[in-house]
């Protein structure tokens, strides 16, 4: 109703999941703008998948008592036209799949036309920018609270009547978001899905028509394939997009697809057409998407069709195997994560198996010919239970391995698994070390080993075997013995016989261990620690470089020369000796790599902590280094004078013109810096803080002001600044400063909302 009141919006768009209720709530909006006199008519016309032209034509001159003497698509558009041109109508098109042109149904649009309001419904949210919708409203689907509330109101349940509400509220729960006319086919039919078939049903009423039509309308199958993918995972699960790509990888789903970062890419792309459809949904992190109840109950029993023959049991709790082994014959998937499987069959005969997803008792053994019927296994999960490896020796075709909270043995067997291009131990306890067998897999893109906290050996050149290696992810605890006097163990400089590498997470506890001449190779993402005071706890998804407990002169900076292009973050804790934000600038060369203007243009957050020895932390020749600054955080910093040293560009020279510098900083937090005394020092002219929100100074005792004039006047987005024991401040503005500007009589903050001062 609100975007109906907006005068300059008449364009407005309403996308949301099959089945949420967008044509009811659509409906419900044109009777109360109706009732409020907002318009002189509310007209309502169905699109659909198959526009057509004339049928909406027909059904808004009925709402108009219009009569057509006009046989072509043309002239019925004219006469529409001209009926509706000038007066104050609400156009509602519901089911709107592609772009359609107004003009060609008659429908006033434009500028010209704002008492003309045109109000969409689609499942696709990229429809709303087709159709240039000045104002989108995402329709989501209830919370469970308000699902229940709704549900008990239509159900006329009782408060007292205990037992039935609490069956009333697994489905309600199971429905929750859909329309109340749906619930009573959803939630007995769709609850069962996964052992029956609804088709039998009125399609026009229940919820798996409205959500397979969306389904169908995907134009790619590995769109689909990418969906269907989501449903094996437990209910209400947070689902790892890593984890989605490699069992996509192992499936073959991108062949076409060189690289596993190619692949990645591709699984986001299709997260990302599939969230805009409103078939999954975002999460607080771009690393995770969700997959609703209903839909998922939808996915499953398409996946489980004769077409594609998935069998998903995932998140039952279940302890016994659940069905006799004939049952799963003819199965291509099988995912039964989410258990405690305390018995496994002998051998499970499934000849077109290309995917299993296990979650055992952690006591279980799996027994030695339980793999033997299952020769064409591309991707196996495993997790945990006690695994020999031996007992996949006939599993040759398997690509993605991925072994979690596993007891393994027997691991020289992995060098029968030649085609393995994926191989993931995580927070495998029993693994004290990998077998050098394993640099025989010449396929081998993806090596994660992750929280395997007692792996203290990874034989010399082992990883330097791994020819095809793409991705080498050794965190969370994982090994930390990289050689540095010649002995027998895994060797930093191995990573520069990896012709292909491109993402690396690793930590290298010692200087020692990095030889003077080392230069890490370039890539495309890396959380690489040096020394300690920090630990990697994810999948790296961008380029972050961390040193702590080290001193800088005992590092070579041309050592991360090829990193300072590409990093985007930066973390120093008590690094003695550092100088300023690229170590030591006496020490860069570019020996080729290009030129030293391009180090650190894509960084956009520094944390610096407890290192004594810095004066400046970003000079003037590093200035290029501001260009995308998102946060600074530094505290317990002794020695440090300034930390912006604002220079002047060259005249007329592409910097110049790249201008202003750190117009990206949204948030600047400073503490415990004794000897601070400027944090902005030189010619501001070049320089705004327009994305500034927070600002936090505490114990800056020797801080004589905050902001120049012209840098106070770019604060158009600050919300927080907190002042705390800065004894020393006598201004927050300076009142000159050296370009001898003036603070101007009108200076405001719009945005601020919280303002602290404390001494």
């Amino acid at each position: 109703m609100k975007a109906l009141k907006d005068d300059s919006a008449n364009m407005i768009g309403l996308y949301g999941m099959g089945g949420v209720g967008k044509t009811t709530l659509v409906k419900e909006v044109g009777r109360k703008a109706k009732e409020l006199q907002l318009f002189n008519e509310v007209l309502i016309a169905t699109v659909s998948q198959n526009p057509n032209v004339t049928d909406m034509q027909d059904q808004m001159a009925d709402s108009l008592g219009l009569h057509f003497d006009e046989k072509s698509k043309e002239g019925r558009a004219g006469r529409l036209w001209q009926r509706l041109q000038g007066k104050k109508m609400l156009i509602i098109l519901d089911d709107v799949w592609k772009d359609i042109d107004l003009k060609e149904i008659g429908i006033p649009f434009g500028d010209a036309h704002r008492c003309c309001k045109i109000v969409i419904t689609t499942r696709l949210e990229n429809i709303c920018s087709y159709m240039e919708c000045q104002q989108k409203v995402f329709l989501r689907v209830l919370s469970e609270e308000e699902a229940w509330a709704l549900f008990k109101i239509n159900a006329g349940l009782r408060d007292e009547d205990s037992d039935l509400n609490r069956v009333a509220k697994e489905v309600a729960r199971e429905c929750q978001g859909f329309l109340e006319h749906e619930w009573e086919v959803a939630s007995e039919e769709l609850k069962k899905s996964q052992s029956r078939h609804v088709e039998t049903f009125d399609d026009r009423r229940n919820a798996y028509a409205c959500l397979k039509l969306s389904y169908d309308y995907l134009k790619h199958e590995e769109t689909k394939l990418c969906f269907l993918l989501c449903c094996l995972f437990s209910e209400d699960y947070n689902i790892p997009i890593e984890e989605l790509t490699r069992y996509a990888v192992g499936y073959g789903l991108y062949q076409d697809v060189k690289f596993i970062e190619g692949a990645r890419k591709r699984v986001y792309m299709e997260i990302e057409n599939l969230k805009a459809c409103c078939m999954l949904l975002g999460t607080e992190t771009e690393e995770y998407v969700q997959m609703h109840d209903l839909v998922r109950d939808v996915a499953i029993q398409i996946a489980s069709s004769e077409k594609y023959r998935f069998m998903v049991k995932a998140g039952f709790g279940l302890k016994e195997w659940p069905m006799s082994n004939r049952r799963f014959e003819g199965c291509t998937v099988i995912s039964l994560m989410g258990n405690k499987l305390a018995e496994l069959p002998q051998g499970l005969v499934c000849p077109q198996l290309k995917v299993l997803l296990l979650e055992l008792d952690g006591g279980l053994n799996v027994p030695e010919r339980f793999f033997e019927g299952m020769k064409e296994i591309e991707v196996l999960s495993l997790k945990g239970g006690c695994l020999s490896l031996q007992s996949l020796e006939f599993s040759t075709n398997l690509q993605s391995l991925l072994l979690v909270e596993c007891i393994c043995k027997d691991l020289v067997s992995l060098r029968n698994l030649q085609r393995l291009k994926i191989l993931v131990f995580m927070w495998c306890d029993s693994i004290k070390e990998l077998p050098d067998e394993m640099g025989e897999l010449k396929e081998l893109r993806l090596l994660d080993v992750t929280g395997c906290m007692y792996v203290a050996s990874i034989p010399v050149n082992l990883i330097g075997r791994l020819k095809m290696l793409e991705e080498l992810l050794i965190w969370d605890g994982s090994f930390t013995g990289w050689d540095s006097t010649g002995g027998m163990n895994a060797r930093v400089t191995e990573l520069n016989s990896l012709s292909h590498l491109a993402v690396l997470s690793l930590t290298i506890p010692k200087v020692e261990c990095i030889p003077r001449d080392f230069v890490f190779p370039r890539l495309l993402k890396y959380d690489i620690v040096l020394g300690n005071g920090y630990s990697i706890t994810a999948y790296p998804i961008s380029t972050r470089l961390y040193l702590g407990d080290i001193s800088a002169t005992s590092l070579n900076a041309k050592t991360f020369e090829q990193l300072f292009p590409t990093v985007s973050q930066i973390g120093f804790s008590n690094v003695e000796r550092l100088e300023n934000i690229v170590l030591s600038s006496d020490q860069m060369t570019t020996h080729g790599h290009g030129s030293q203007k391009d180090f650190l243009q894509r960084l956009e957050h520094v944390e610096v902590a407890a290192c004594g020895d810095i004066r400046t932390l970003f000079p003037a020749k590093w200035r290029q280094a501001l260009k995308n600054l998102r946060s600074v955080e530094i505290n317990h910093c002794n020695s440090l004078e300034e930390i912006f040293e604002l220079g002047e560009a060259d005249e007329g020279s592409s910097e110049e013109k790249e201008l202003p510098l750190l117009s990206s900083l949204t948030e600047l937090q400073l503490s415990w810096l004794p000897e601070l005394k400027w944090i902005w020092k030189g010619p501001s002219r070049h320089f705004s803080l327009q994305s500034l929100n927070h600002l936090e100074l505490w114990y800056l005792s020797k801080l004589t002001f905050i902001f120049t004039p012209s840098l106070a006047q770019s604060l158009i987005h600050l919300e927080t600044l907190r002042i705390e024991y800065c004894r020393g401040l006598k201004h927050l503005i300076r009142e000159k400063d050296d370009e001898r500007e003036i603070i101007p009589e009108s200076l405001r903050f719009p945005k601020l909302k919280t303002l602290s001062i404390s001494d």
